[in-house]
């Protein structure tokens, strides 16, 4: 039954007989079959592979590369990084003045009692002119102070003598009381006269030297307002020009003081704890990583930088972080004054077991 329904429409449903395309070939040539489904192509997996493998053998050469550059320190060494430093001077004026003349700029190398700047004196040159002249005022007092007290000297010796003789007269009868009292008298005169004298010498002495010290007062003044380097270094900074009117500590430059080259870094708990004032250390800059620098540990820190809490836990105090200064070589950075540059990022390696050997890259040049 369900057959013959089947068939029934069969009929029903109208045949579309496929028309012949204009386009296709008429002499016998076969048409292409068309899939119903097209078929993907297959993903190209080798490649990826491929690149995945020369990558990883690229990092694991780098490794190797970096291993061999910088081989695992041996126990007994501790490393950290930082910045090398010189610590800075200012050079300001200890008066209040203008700025005359500059003899350095930035940049520049200095010695140590070099003049950089001057400021302006002619106020203090015209005092010191003047404490000169009463200087020598002062002194013609004294001088005559002195030949009024040789004078003095000389009439207090008359009366001394004429007293004498006088005494004498009087014993024997041959000269009157009156007369002998009037030689007292000439006599006490004398030296009365005679202590005045020694005291306007010392009086005119003491404004000799007052006038005397203002002289020297006005030239250290005059010293003062040539403004020197006080250590060997290097400007980093000008701070004024020729004409300005600076105030007392205006300043003038900023100079590197190239004798105290450091490097501040922090270790840890269990590594700072092995660290004494001596130790031997090395500085290794980024900019000159196969010239290592002979140093010194100079500073400890007695506190840890990272304090978190008053009652800390192992772990916590595990983590306390404690400032390290490693400062170069003196004997070395005499002979390097002129390489000395602040600010230059690097890493300080500290020997902490004087026992273990410098590896060959930090072993330091003789």
């Amino acid at each position: 039954m369900v057959q013959q329904e089947s068939e029934a429409v069969a009929d029903r449903v109208p045949v579309v007989k496929p028309q012949a395309d204009p386009i296709a070939p008429t002499h016998g040539a076969a048409l292409p079959v068309v899939a119903a489904h097209a078929v993907r192509p297959k993903r190209r997996v080798w490649p990826l592979l491929l690149l995945v493998l020369a990558i990883g053998a690229a990092g694991g050469g780098g490794y190797v590369w970096w291993q061999r550059l910088h081989p695992p320190l041996p126990l007994g060494i501790s490393v950290s990084n930082g910045r090398i430093e010189a610590d800075e001077i200012d050079i300001a004026t200890k008066y209040a003045g203008r700025v005359a003349e500059l003899r350095a700029d930035i940049g520049d190398l200095v010695e140590a009692g070099q003049i950089v700047a001057r400021m302006d004196i002619r106020e203090l040159q015209q005092s010191l002119s003047k404490a000169e002249a009463q200087t020598e005022q002062a002194q013609h007092v004294v001088d005559q102070a002195r030949a009024n007290l040789a004078q003095l000297q000389a009439q207090k010796t008359l009366a001394e003598q004429e007293m004498e003789r006088t005494r004498g007269l009087l014993q024997n009868g041959w000269t009157t009381r009156e007369l002998a009292d009037q030689r007292q008298q000439a006599l006490d005169a004398a030296i009365a006269g005679y202590a005045g004298a020694q005291s306007k010498i010392s009086e005119a002495q003491h404004a000799l030297e007052a006038v005397r010290h203002d002289v020297a007062l006005y030239t250290v003044q005059i010293a003062d307002n040539s403004l020197i380097a006080p250590k060997a270094g290097r400007i980093q900074y000008r701070l004024a020009n020729v004409g300005e009117v600076l105030g007392a500590g205006g300043k003038v430059f900023t100079m590197l003081d190239v004798g105290y080259v450091y490097m501040d870094v922090f270790l840890p708990t269990e590594q700072v704890g092995k660290v004494k004032v001596g130790t031997d250390a090395r500085i290794v800059l980024d900019a000159y990583p196969d010239r290592p620098i002979p140093a010194k540990v100079a500073f400890v820190a007695s506190q840890a930088q990272f304090t978190p809490k008053t009652v800390e836990t192992q772990s916590e105090r595990d983590k306390l972080m404690f400032r390290i200064r490693v400062r170069v070589d003196q004997d070395k950075l005499a002979a390097h004054v002129d390489a000395v540059r602040s600010g230059l990022p690097g890493v300080a390696y500290v020997r902490w077991n004087s026992d273990v050997a410098w590896p060959a890259r930090l072993q330091a040049a003789p």
